[in-house]
């Protein structure tokens, strides 16, 4: 298993309902979650008697049933809103530096092709556009933190 099958199995779970995805190959084992993992004694009994799939075999767990709670709530209950999310791993930053004001801020109105943000990934900062006019509804990551690959960043209310 390579970084290549990994990024895969990221995009799958990205594009997909899936809320989880889980390999065993060989002596590796990747688990990819949608959602923060849940306390043991809160998972149930049923996942954890589970036979483990032989070697190759890919593992789908479905999203959870009805009446689950979420690890995080998420912040988009509106429809119609849309999210932007992060295309890479890296440091999400708000400003271009530590002394000028943000891109952009809650209220504030966007035209599609405007920088919103910066990713720093392998000391390289990435310049990310919005994909959509509108208004910034939610800036949702802070200045500084750390993002994952499809985290959501910012939500918008297309005009």
């Amino acid at each position: 298993m390579n970084i290549d099958d990994i990024e895969r199995l990221v995009r799958l779970v990205a594009e997909t309902n899936l809320d989880e995805v889980e390999i065993r190959h060989g002596g590796a084992q990747v688990r990819i979650a949608r959602h923060a993992p849940q306390a043991p004694a809160a998972q149930g009994h049923a996942s954890q008697q589970q036979a483990p799939p032989g070697p190759g075999a890919l593992a789908l767990q479905p999203a959870a049933g009805p009446g689950a709670t979420p690890a995080v709530a998420p912040p988009v209950e509106d429809e119609g809103l849309h999210v932007i999310t992060s295309s890479m791993v890296g440091t999400f930053y708000r400003r271009p530096n530590p002394e000028a004001p943000p891109f952009v801020k809650d209220g504030d109105t966007v035209k599609k092709g405007q920088v919103i943000c910066i990713l720093e990934a392998m000391k390289m900062l990435n310049e990310i556009e919005s994909d959509v006019a509108g208004t910034v509804v939610r800036v949702l990551p802070e200045d500084g933190q750390p993002v994952e690959f499809g985290e959501k960043l910012f939500v918008i209310r297309p005009l």
